[in-house]
């Protein structure tokens, strides 16, 4: 069995920079990853089967888990079909992520899968036939692929090397209550659009993360928030733990996190907001672990 972790994907910053003609928003985003995340495993079988479980796997069947347009499946046929493989497998993905969360939960299972695959058939993890299909299979695949912090810009998927940057314990929280990426988008166009900006080059410690990120914004934050306003009450409990450093939204919600001095203080903050809303998903996490890497 193969066994290839999916983390989840946070959004640091996110800057609408314009439309194109085909009405997909361009962006600016600094995307780091964490160390909780879905886990995809790969057997094999006499003919292709795929299957759920975890935490939110009933959540992920409602939306059509088996269908072909879940992303592992369509990510499963669209390499086996580029390489003329057989799908003989057995894909089981552990879904440990709310589902339309702004983790990048679909994109980074897609990406694990297509990774899985390739070590399974002993492919080369470089070809010309990969970019194109992570691209074809979404805007936020191709970052997903080796889990590295990275400048996103276009749709997604003009990829360049993220700042330098530490660990950081990181808190993440989600009311669990879905929140459409379309219909933020859509609520978002007309907005006034920023100039792409450069980033230092390196991160020496949290505090200089948080400077640079006080400068910067998510864009989607009001046209989300309007959706779903639990998403304010996620940051207002946040910003009120004395501890937490920082707080925003990531991607287009519904997930926001926090980031803190130490581990320590990241997993009590995390106790108390979830003693006050046992309703919500709280998890504590790394943010730029290097062994996801």
């Amino acid at each position: 069995m193969i066994t290839v972790f999916a983390p989840a994907k946070i959004n640091l910053f996110l800057h609408l920079t314009g439309r194109r003609n085909n009405g997909y928003h361009t962006l600016q985003n600094l995307i780091g990853f964490a160390d909780v995340g879905d886990i995809v495993e790969i057997e094999p079988a006499q003919n292709f089967m795929f299957s759920v479980e975890g935490p939110f796997a009933d959540a992920l069947k409602k939306d059509g888990a088996h269908s072909d347009k879940n992303l592992v499946v369509k990510a499963a046929y669209g390499l086996a079909e580029i390489v003329d493989k057989p799908l003989d497998v057995h894909i089981r993905l552990h879904k440990n992520l709310p589902i339309a969360s702004g983790l990048g939960g679909g994109s980074s299972d897609a990406a694990a899968t297509i990774w899985g695959l390739q070590e399974y058939w002993g492919l080369s993890r470089d070809t010309p036939y990969l970019w194109p299909l992570l691209t074809r299979l979404g805007a936020d695949v191709p970052v997903c692929l080796h889990c590295q912090p990275q400048l996103a810009e276009g749709i997604g998927e003009e990829l360049s090397p993220a700042p330098l940057m530490p660990e950081v314990p990181v808190l993440l929280v989600n009311p669990l209550q879905s929140c459409s990426t379309a219909e933020v988008f859509l609520r978002s166009s007309g907005k006034v659009y920023k100039d792409s900006i450069v980033p230092p080059p390196g991160f020496s410690s949290v505090y200089e993360i948080v400077a640079f990120l006080n400068t910067c914004d998510n864009d989607l934050f009001d046209s989300a928030a309007t959706l779903l306003p639990e998403i304010k009450n996620i940051i207002a409990a946040l910003e009120t733990q004395k501890e937490c450093l920082f707080a925003r939204m990531s991607g287009s919600g519904a997930s926001c996190f926090g980031f803190f001095e130490t581990m320590n203080e990241a997993q009590k903050a995390g106790k108390i907001i979830a003693g006050d809303n046992p309703d919500w998903w709280v998890k504590t996490a790394w943010l730029n672990r290097p062994e996801l890497y």
